[in-house]
């Protein structure tokens, strides 16, 4: 075989497996890529348990409970579904009811024994020190908190 066709043979295979590895990095990362699920979303693709996920979501009006272990439970909802979590650890500043959390953690038959809890802010929220410059350049909107 001359060696032109030799090299456009092994390019060819090169290219196809090159391909198909690419195929199969990409089917195997595509649950990862997500950053949450829902409450919904883990009800209806019934998320297997045992399993290591985020959930986000808000939490639930009057659902905070303490515990005397210094364990919280708390639920989080998306007004469609609810799931229960369970959180050992330190609370964020930012984590009260009807605000936006993510917890990360194992879930347990409807459960979530969470170790992890980040809470989201406002994405209107302002530090004071900004606030304040931009009184003192009169750059303020009104729709700022």
């Amino acid at each position: 075989m001359p060696p032109r066709i030799q090299k456009l043979i092994f390019i060819v295979i090169s290219v196809i497996f090159l391909m198909i590895s690419l195929i199969v990095i990409l089917f195997n990362i595509e649950d990862n890529i997500v950053f949450f699920f829902t409450p919904s979303e883990i009800i209806e693709n019934k998320i297997l348990n045992d399993e290591n996920i985020r959930i986000g979501g808000l939490v639930k009006i009057n659902s905070i409970i303490y515990n005397e272990d210094k364990s919280i439970d708390f639920i989080i909802t998306d007004n469609k579904n609810d799931i229960s979590v369970n959180y050992y650890g330190i609370i964020p500043d930012l984590f009260k009811e009807g605000s936006g959390v993510v917890a990360e953690g194992e879930l347990l038959r409807k459960k979530l024994n969470a170790n992890k809890i980040f809470a989201k802010h406002d994405e209107n929220y302002m530090p004071e020190g900004i606030k304040k410059q931009l009184i003192e350049t009169d750059n303020w909107q009104k729709n700022y908190k």
